[in-house]
């Protein structure tokens, strides 16, 4: 039963053999219960912050109001309520190297709390994603549930502890500890379900179950990877009540 699970559901961050290689992702035109797309806000509307011009990437705070790197069009995709933001800048659109920063937000001024060195799909991004295309969904999601094969470090989020995240018994030593624990990025998935859950709203040929987890050392099938002390403290950190989320894509196309 565990290998069964597991297996429909890393349609996502797995692998499709002793290589890196499962299928994370197609564009999520339409989830359920509020997912955040990549063509609007999750509110419907821009968010109040906006601003005019292009922030660009500027590796500060040019403008307290908005977090440095998120271009007009992007930032419009932000829910208003947002009061935690994970970034993931990846170097390049074919680059699996990333970024992450957790910014978090008091009153109307930003601050950045953390920074970690990261990787994304192996074969960078896109902001159409197909099956087993091996690349990143550019764009602003939810970040809703958590999970893994360890118990809960101590989760704001919802945490499901299940030894159903075991990784295939095929998959190389470097990737065994890949799902201790895990954080669901809503993306053509039902949001308040356990990021096991295999359902795809918009079909399985877009692929799914894109996780933030722990990094193996080079590009993912689609997921974004990060050192052990960053899966930890974004569980710890984001809190449903702050409305958290994560914009991520290539740097050029955040900046737009």
């Amino acid at each position: 039963m565990t290998a069964v699970v597991l297996a429909a559901t890393l349609a996502g961050c797995g692998e499709d053999g002793p290589r890196d290689g499962a299928t994370d992702g197609a564009r999520d035109d339409g989830t359920r219960r509020g997912s955040v797309l990549p063509g609007a806000s999750e509110a419907g509307r821009p968010n109040s912050a906006a601003g005019t011009g292009s922030s660009g990437w500027t590796g500060g705070f040019a403008n307290p109001t908005r977090v440095p790197g998120i271009g007009d069009r992007m930032w419009a995709k932000v829910p208003r309520e947002a009061r935690q933001v994970v970034t993931v800048h990846g170097e390049g659109p074919d680059s699996p190297d990333a970024t992450v920063r957790l910014y978090t937000r008091k009153q109307s001024t930003w601050t950045r709390e953390h920074t970690w060195p990261a990787h994304n799909g192996r074969k960078g991004w896109t902001p159409n994603h197909r099956e087993n295309d091996k690349r990143s969904p550019v764009g602003v999601f939810t970040l809703s549930d958590a999970g893994g094969l360890l118990p809960d470090p101590g989760s704001a989020l919802p945490y499901e502890h299940n030894e159903a995240f075991t990784p295939p018994s095929y998959w190389p030593d470097a990737k065994r500890n890949d799902f201790d624990h895990v954080i669901a990025v809503d993306y053509n998935r039902v949001r308040g379900t356990t990021p096991l859950d295999p359902t795809r709203p918009r079909g399985q040929s877009k692929g799914g179950g894109i996780w933030l987890h722990l990094d193996h050392g080079y590009g993912t099938s689609g997921c974004v990877s990060l050192p052990r002390e960053a899966i930890v403290s974004l569980l710890r950190t984001l809190d449903p009540a702050d409305h958290p989320v994560v914009v991520m894509g290539d740097k050029k196309t955040l900046s737009r």
